[in-house]
């Protein structure tokens, strides 16, 4: 009779585990063929931008009427007056920055991260400023040399990082 037992209750938590395996499977499939399940393709930041004037392109609430023509392109150089400013990771051998490069051309650190091996020194210059600063330092037992970087918006409106001279300020 044990035995008989413990089969019935190793059979019902098999079928148990594979219902709800079944159900996750058909919730997933369900779900992408929709594109919104978890494992959809992350959009990269083209598409991001693809999708966010699209979105603020539409008709205004309470407006039926579609857009007879699409609006003008612009080029990547220009920006309307009061746009937010364009945010790029910038990496490096030390690490990576997150950077805007603002529509006066200076450039502001938002944030930053090291490499493995690295520390981010304490006396980042994070603007903003027409030249943003910081310095990759190697861990305690390596010998390699401090990365000092400056960090300048290109005339395009992209931040572009440089290794420079060791600054005397340690």
């Amino acid at each position: 009779m044990r035995k008989w037992r413990s089969a019935v209750v190793t059979a019902a938590w098999v079928a148990v585990g594979t219902a709800a395996g079944a159900l996750g499977a058909w919730q997933l499939a369900g779900a992408d063929s929709r594109g919104d399940a978890a494992h959809s393709r992350p959009l990269d930041e083209a598409a991001v931008r693809r999708a966010l004037a699209k979105a603020s392109e539409g008709p205004e609430p309470g407006d039926d009427t579609t857009p007879t023509e699409p609006p003008p392109s612009r080029k990547p150089t220009q920006k309307p007056p009061g746009a937010a400013p364009e945010r790029s990771t910038v990496r490096f051998t030390g690490g990576a920055a997150t950077a805007e490069c603002r529509a006066d051309g200076t450039v502001f650190l938002v944030s930053w991260s090291p490499a493995d091996g690295f520390h981010i020194d304490d006396d980042v210059e994070r603007g903003p400023a027409a030249v943003a600063r910081l310095e990759a330092e190697p861990g305690d037992e390596d010998e390699r040399e401090d990365l000092p970087y400056e960090i300048r918006c290109t005339p395009n409106g992209t931040p572009h990082a440089k290794v420079t001279t060791a600054r005397d300020d340690d």
